[in-house]
């Protein structure tokens, strides 16, 4: 897909860009990440943060729970970094911004963006636009996975040694697929060289979700329905972490949301804390 009219990007990744950018625009600091790149490739219309999923009050559970995943994963690519990890893969990767937020941890890195062709098609175009470009050492890689195309096999033609350590990172996709793709996925991941590391959220069953959180779960999911992404696959904690040792990763953990919220915005005086719901395997060859 090259025609501009073409290159249309997951709403779903458009959405998380803007919740990034608004916990800088409206919450009060310290902010937990710092990103309107994303908004920038985005270039919604004006009045963006007047849609009813950017309401600065009504979103802020979800926006912080967007936010301190993404601090998390970017704290786990700085200290992949620190020891010698060289390849960083993003599944899924949407709007991504830590190539551009991060250039002094970047260029140290070969960062390889999977995701479908339109969004990449429509990706590598906003960056040439805005003048971020796509450096060498970026690897954009189209995948049409509702053709069945093999992920690994683009990887590699992209330049991803699997003979060498990685970090690959999946957010915010496992809900949207067959816990059959999932299991798929992990088996091929946990063929990565020794000493790699996956990061992927998973969401919970909505009984596992703190009380408060439970009615605004219930009506997202007719939501999701209705834009084309449903929601089809839940997990509670103990079956992800069998799932991971049953794809042959050497060691597997859990790291559970309300974690996040008391490394990221304990003390905060306004109060903002991540919505519970979406939690995360961590796993290493």
């Amino acid at each position: 897909m090259t025609d501009g009219q073409s290159e249309v990007p997951d709403s779903s990744a458009v959405r998380v860009a803007l919740w990034r950018a608004l916990h800088v625009q409206v919450d009060a600091p310290p902010h937990v990440i710092e990103d309107e790149v994303g908004l920038r490739l985005a270039d919604p219309d004006q009045g963006w943060r007047q849609r009813p999923d950017m309401h600065p009050q009504g979103t802020s559970t979800f926006r912080a729970a967007i936010v301190a995943r993404a601090r998390f994963i970017e704290d786990l690519v700085v200290d992949q970094a620190g020891h010698g990890i060289t390849q960083y893969v993003v599944l899924g990767a949407g709007l991504d911004t830590f190539a551009q937020r991060r250039p002094e941890i970047a260029s140290r890195l070969r960062v390889f963006e999977i995701d479908q062709p339109a969004t990449i098609a429509w990706k590598a175009r906003r960056l040439n636009e805005t003048g971020y470009g796509v450096p060498d050492r970026l690897r954009l890689v189209p995948v049409d996975f509702e053709a069945s195309e093999d992920w690994w096999e683009r990887l590699t033609d992209a330049g991803f040694d699997p003979g060498r350590p990685a970090l690959v990172v999946c957010t915010g996709v496992t809900m949207y697929l067959t816990k059959e793709a999932t299991a798929a996925t992990l088996r091929r991941l946990a063929g990565l060289a020794p000493g790699s590391t996956l990061a992927m959220t998973f969401m919970l069953p909505t009984e596992l979700l703190d009380a408060a959180d439970r009615p605004a779960m219930e009506a997202t999911k007719p939501q999701a329905q209705a834009s084309g992404t449903p929601f089809i696959s839940f997990y509670r904690p103990q079956e992800m972490l069998e799932l991971g040792r049953a794809s042959g990763f050497a060691d597997v953990r859990h790291v559970s949301g309300s974690s996040l919220g008391e490394r990221y915005f304990a003390g905060r005086a306004d109060g903002l804390r991540p919505s519970s719901g979406e939690d995360l395997l961590v796993a290493t060859t």
